[in-house]
């Protein structure tokens, strides 16, 4: 009876209380408003450096804005937009992959022999190359996923073995641009333009743009694409959560592998010739990274857009071309660049400390 009458007269206490749960709300600054868009946009701090460099050099140089201009800005990146989209999704894989140059050069040397040396039709031996070039993506994969070696120590491994075999395979012999156009034009199609209004545009231009539209369309929207965020992000929750990442990685290395043999076929068209000695063997790895790095793309893994890589390689362009327009020392270009890779890590970490 007289717990009975406790608990009536406990309910009679509650009575008119409030019954909400409690709240916890927390105001949040213009500056951590700009911090979470930021870690939602990734490609957004790229753009804005980019259209800031524009309207400098805009500025500063009244040839600038020239349509011939701004073409040449997208030829000269075109070799490293490839390049940018085969680090980029290893990079998001918390990966890197420091034979990309070679692996490019090695297959437009493999594809120039297989065409004069040993006689096979430019077409097929276009096909072998890009075929080659996978495998050696794959390689790294496999070294990476199943003998669990560090990605950094893998990939340099390979980079300079490919660099030697690149050497002895050529014997050091360059294929003459005359040469190619008169008995294997194939190999040189993406150094075909067209010339709307008089402004040149290569072939290789509309194929990097494409390459960066179809990978962002796969990285956003496909099982595979969030398989490759998942990663990067965390390894270990991605597997508990039923991703296969050994599986991924290997894919991930192989699909760059053969982006640098397109990024090699493009290489053939662009300079004419086919060369051992391409300076793309040893400056390859070093221009896509900061084309990735610059574009806000996480080297911790899980974070990034290939479109903001996209960016960065146009923005490297446009510091080389403005300087050079402008009539500074070249030095400049690779002082500002240092900054620019600087900056964009700082961004970064500072960005990550919303998901922490």
């Amino acid at each position: 009876m007289t717990d009975a009458k406790t608990a009536s007269s406990f309910e009679e206490g509650l009575k008119g209380a409030s019954e909400k749960v409690a709240e916890f709300h927390e105001e949040k600054s213009q500056l951590k408003r700009l911090q979470h868009w930021l870690h939602q946009t990734p490609s957004a701090v790229p753009m804005i450096v980019l259209m800031v460099a524009l309207l400098v050099f805009g500025v500063l140089a009244e040839n600038f804005f020239k349509a011939g201009t701004l073409s040449v800005i997208l030829q000269q990146i075109a070799i490293v937009g490839i390049l940018g989209c085969a680090q980029t999704i290893v990079i998001l894989t918390a990966g890197i992959d420091l034979s990309v140059g070679a692996i490019a050069v090695f297959s437009s040397v493999l594809m120039g022999q297989a065409t004069f040396r040993y006689g096979v039709p430019a077409e097929i031996a276009i096909v072998i190359g890009l075929i080659l070039g996978t495998a050696m993506g794959a390689v790294n994969g496999l070294l990476i996923a199943k003998m669990k070696l560090p990605p950094f120590i893998a990939t340099l491994g390979t980079w300079q073995i490919l660099l030697a075999a690149n050497f002895i395979f050529s014997a050091n012999e360059t294929i003459r641009s005359s040469d190619i156009a008169a008995t294997a034009p194939a190999l040189q199609f993406w150094g075909g333009s067209i010339q709307p209004g008089g402004i040149k545009i290569l072939y290789a231009v509309f194929l990097m743009i494409a390459l960066v539209a179809i990978m962002s369309y796969v990285l956003r929207s496909t099982a595979w694409g969030r398989h490759v965020y998942a990663t990067g992000d965390d390894p270990q929750a991605a597997e508990l959560a039923g991703v296969p990442t050994g599986k991924v990685l290997i894919q991930v290395y192989a699909l760059a592998g053969f982006f640098c043999a397109v990024a090699g076929w493009v290489m053939i068209g662009r300079f004419g010739s086919v060369s051992p000695t391409a300076s793309t063997g040893q400056l390859g790895n070093i221009q896509s990274i900061t084309a990735v790095v610059i574009g806000g793309i996480s080297l911790f893994g899980g974070r990034g857009s290939i479109v903001g890589m996209f960016f960065g390689a146009l923005i490297v362009g446009v510091f080389e071309m403005g300087l050079r327009l402008v009539g500074t020392d070249p030095q400049w270009t690779f002082f500002l660049i240092g900054v620019l890779i600087i900056f964009a890590v700082a961004v970064d970490q500072w960005i990550r400390k919303v998901a922490s």
